[in-house]
């Protein structure tokens, strides 16, 4: 497979977006593997929630409505969440703090639950997701999909781009890109474009000595 070059991208990008400069102050960078050992299991909880929620809703008004989330679900504390027997689960999926849906709200218990087994076999599940390594990320994303609740397509790798884990996204713009170039060229949520797509970015990130959420930015930039 031949890829395009990072610095061609990277120029592209920066030519549509104001020059080098410009387009660095708009990259976000991934926390490094210590501090995303610092996150508390209840942030990545809430994360998740957040996240599944936010799934076909005004992401603004799931934002505005998180801090009765946070009241109704006790802070997302793991333990307290595996304690909630299933009529406390449907009393709380009709309180009008929140955004009423059922479904969506037994996500918290499958999640918390997902997490708690992770700290089994972990320091804790922030330590799981921290030592997870960026050049298998779609590795990570499948665990999260088969393991927890609505975390399949862009919710997972959303959730860990917002927590600081250092991934690439297959954003509309992203998966534009590499169909164009051929890179992906099957179904968008097949373990083939997932593994293809993880190639394009494993070479990019060795080439230019970027992260991969650096990287994902650069390409969605360059095209937009």
């Amino acid at each position: 497979m031949q890829y395009e070059r990072f610095e061609d991208i990277y120029q592209r990008a920066a030519q549509r977006h104001g020059g080098e400069r410009a387009l660095e102050q708009r990259l976000s960078r991934p926390l490094s593997s210590n501090e995303l050992k610092n996150h508390t299991d209840d942030r990545w909880l809430s994360a998740f929630s957040q996240k599944v929620f936010q799934s076909g809703i005004s992401w603004q008004v799931v934002r505005n409505k998180w801090p009765n989330f946070e009241d109704v679900f006790f802070h997302f504390d793991i333990e307290k969440m595996l304690l909630i027997h299933d009529e406390m689960w449907e009393e709380k999926a009709k309180d009008q703090r929140i955004i009423r849906h059922l479904g969506k709200v037994m996500t918290i218990r499958e999640n918390a639950l997902m997490i708690h087994e992770s700290q089994q076999n972990h320091t804790s599940f922030s330590h799981f997701i921290a030592d997870w390594p960026s050049d298998n990320i779609i590795g990570l994303w499948r665990h999260l999909k088969k393991h927890g609740a609505r975390l399949g397509g862009n919710t997972g790798p959303y959730t860990l781009r917002a927590m600081g884990k250092d991934t690439f996204l297959l954003t509309k713009d992203v998966e534009g890109y590499l169909r164009h170039h051929q890179i992906m060229t099957t179904g968008k949520d097949t373990q083939s474009a997932w593994q293809a797509a993880q190639d394009a970015f494993n070479h990019w990130q060795q080439e230019s000595g970027r992260s991969y959420t650096e990287i994902s930015q650069c390409l969605a930039l360059s095209i937009n």
